[in-house]
């Protein structure tokens, strides 16, 4: 009797490791769906955000679903569109807004009473020439990158 109570006890204790290795597995990717439909949810958040014109936010929260989500992959690979295109879509407008501010300067270094604020408004007109060559740079090189990943597919 004690010889047979041993081998179930052993058979036992063998089940026991192989249904905890189970049960572990399990929860690991029910773990990882959960991961997956936030992720899931992030990504809709930011192509709302988006679509919202709200393109600071929309690139702040993919830079936290890439940290937080490491293993969504597929949400990942669709931020880094919504990332390419809320980058262009942010350096057109900090050109339109820089551009706008060139156009100003003229004016008031002609209205300008004393040397000194010429001089202070040329800086600033050259400092806003290099920040336009600068994010004109940007958006070619946004639409470079863009292209590359069209080829790819």
């Amino acid at each position: 009797f004690k010889s047979t109570h041993c081998g179930y006890f052993s058979y036992f204790c063998g089940m026991k490791k192989y249904v905890f290795i189970m049960l572990v597995l399990f929860i690991a990717v029910a773990c990882n769906q959960s991961q997956c439909n936030k992720a899931a949810q992030m990504l809709e958040d930011i192509d709302t955000y988006y679509k919202e014109g709200d393109y600071k936010r929309a690139l702040d929260s993919i830079s936290v679903l890439r940290v937080k989500y490491p293993s969504a992959i597929e949400e990942r690979k669709k931020a880094l569109v919504i990332w390419q295109k809320a980058s262009l879509k942010q350096a057109e407008q900090e050109i339109v807004k820089t551009d706008s501010a060139l156009q100003n300067i003229p004016n008031r270094i002609a209205s300008a009473e004393t040397l000194l604020q010429k001089n202070r408004l040329g800086l600033t007109r050259d400092s806003l020439r290099a920040r336009y060559d600068a994010m004109c740079s940007v958006v070619r090189m946004i639409k470079i990158r863009m292209k590359q990943e069209i080829c790819k597919e």
